[in-house]
């Protein structure tokens, strides 16, 4: 999925963060705000990855986004 999508829709998103990195606040979620970088660099810092790890993470999680995450 294109992550313009997924940026603008970041509300709806969100539960699907926590399910993924569930390690992440309410707050830093808010904080990131659908940008990307920002995403990846929690998941690095928060779960103690490398910067690839953490992309590659983030990479798979947006690749199985889908329509079903976002209300009609």
């Amino acid at each position: 999925m294109n992550w313009d999508r997924i940026e603008g829709n970041w509300k709806q998103v969100k539960g699907k963060i926590k399910e993924q990195w569930g390690e992440l606040s309410d707050d830093e979620i808010d904080v990131i705000g659908g940008r990307r970088d920002q995403l990846s660099g929690k998941v690095q810092e928060r779960y103690g990855l490398a910067k690839d790890e953490a992309d590659k993470q983030v990479d798979d999680w947006q690749h199985s986004a889908d329509d079903s995450w976002f209300n009609k």
